[in-house]
């Protein structure tokens, strides 16, 4: 899932720059193993759209617009997690202390494992960063790299998915 990388938002946070490379690197490998990406807008009219990189990395990109901070208000988000009887949710975006942390929370509640990739989410200060991913730890959340979410999903060498992940963290 990945939370609310909007165009008027993205420059104010903090570290930006790695926060969307990593995003576009797990959206582009969630497609190499045909897995199912959720992308959600805070507030569009007043913090924009999707950065367009990533959202051309997003197969079949349709966004859920929210005003809740979790994604989990955004009818559209457990709907598309109900679908794939999906069990395991990876969230990268921003801000790592109120939206992610929010969907987070919320999607533990729920009973689903969550993963936070700690290098692709980011909060306008490092301060905010560090909180919110010791906030999901301490609620169950499992902090992850995004080269680890990529291995994980790879799980061995060897096959064309290697070959198209080797390239993702080259």
């Amino acid at each position: 899932m990945i939370v609310d990388i909007q165009e008027k938002l993205l420059p104010a946070i903090h570290e930006h720059e790695r926060v969307l490379h990593n995003a576009i690197r797990l959206a582009r490998g969630a497609a190499v193993f045909d897995l199912p990406v959720v992308v959600t807008e805070q507030y569009r009219k007043g913090l924009g759209a999707t950065i367009p990189e990533l959202a051309a990395s997003v197969p079949a990109f349709n966004p859920a617009e929210k005003l809740a901070f979790s994604a989990c208000g955004a009818p559209q988000v457990l709907e598309a997690l109900g679908r794939g009887q999906i069990r395991h949710v990876l969230l990268c975006g921003i801000e790592a202390h109120v939206c992610v942390c929010q969907t987070a929370l919320d999607l533990l509640e729920k009973g689903f494992t969550v993963f936070v990739a700690a290098d692709a989410v980011s909060s306008r200060t490092p301060q905010n960063h560090q909180a919110g991913l010791e906030r999901m730890r301490a609620a169950g959340a499992l902090c992850v790299s995004t080269e680890m979410a990529l291995f994980e999903w790879l799980g061995r060498a060897g096959t064309d998915e290697f070959k198209q992940v080797l390239a993702l963290v080259k």
